[in-house]
């Protein structure tokens, strides 16, 4: 899609990673309406329009919806997100339901809301903002690994789906990003790993070139993208390898995730 034509929904738009997309989207020419929980963050972005929701709630997806209908969106970016990193058993159940609802289950429900118009338009994208994880699920990141395996998954079912409208639905694969998503145990853990971290800006411009250009699927990062094709074809390889750090993560993991 041209990005002077684009009018983009960006979900979780209050974070790190959503501003920088807004502001990239909008230094290329595009109109924007920011979705997220903080209408007063959202007011301090500079989009064209702004709408405070929880999409984790179905009254939350209807109004985020509604009000991009009225915006005339043509480009829907599921970026909404949380993290979560503690061993799997070490994890209160209420925080994986959390995660799972706000990773998986509100993209896909906002994208069945918005689909019919979407469709309806002469052009129009998904961008499902997903993570390395998806594609090398990783020791400690259990239930979030799940979450974005699913969305990866989710988005390339629906690709081909619709592989007979004009709808293109775009998959980014981002490593790890230098945002308070991140807390400092996660920190801690990618400088003892020597794991590289990327600013929200540079993985901005990557979403919007993906976009430009109606990419697929992209990963951001080598060897990330390496990894995600090694753990396609020979996974035992990568179980070996993340094996042989299990002792340093389990030395950073949290006592208890709630």
């Amino acid at each position: 899609m041209r990005t002077d034509a684009v009018r983009a929904l960006v979900t979780g738009a209050s974070g790190g990673l959503g501003a920088a997309l807004v502001a990239e989207l909008k230094a290329n020419g595009a109109a924007v309406i920011a979705a997220g929980r903080d209408a007063a963050k959202l007011s301090a972005l500079g989009a064209d329009a702004t709408v405070a929701a929880d999409l984790t709630t179905a009254e939350g997806v209807e109004a985020v919806a509604k009000a991009a209908r009225a915006f005339g969106c043509n480009a829907l970016v599921n970026n909404a997100g949380i993290g979560a990193f503690g061993l799997f058993d070490d994890t209160d159940w209420s925080a994986i339901a959390q995660l799972l609802e706000t990773n998986l289950a509100a993209p896909m429900r906002l994208t069945h809301a918005m689909l019919p118009h979407l469709k309806s338009l002469p052009e129009a994208a998904i961008v499902n903002v997903g993570s390395t994880f998806g594609s090398v699920p990783f020791a400690g990141f259990a239930a979030y690994s799940a979450a974005k395996a699913g969305l990866r998954g989710f988005s390339q079912a629906l690709r081909r789906e619709l592989a007979d409208t004009r709808v293109a639905v775009i998959h980014l694969a981002p490593r790890a990003i230098d945002t308070p998503l991140n807390g400092e145990d996660v920190r801690a853990l990618n400088r003892a790993l020597g794991n590289a971290a990327d600013s929200p800006e540079a993985v901005a411009r990557t979403a919007v070139r993906a976009l430009a250009r109606g990419s697929a699927e992209r990963h951001v990062g080598f060897p990330e993208r390496l990894f995600a094709w090694i753990n396609g074809a020979a996974p035992a390889l990568v179980d070996r390898g993340v094996a042989g750090k299990l002792s340093l993560i389990k030395r950073h993991a949290p006592a208890r995730v709630s």
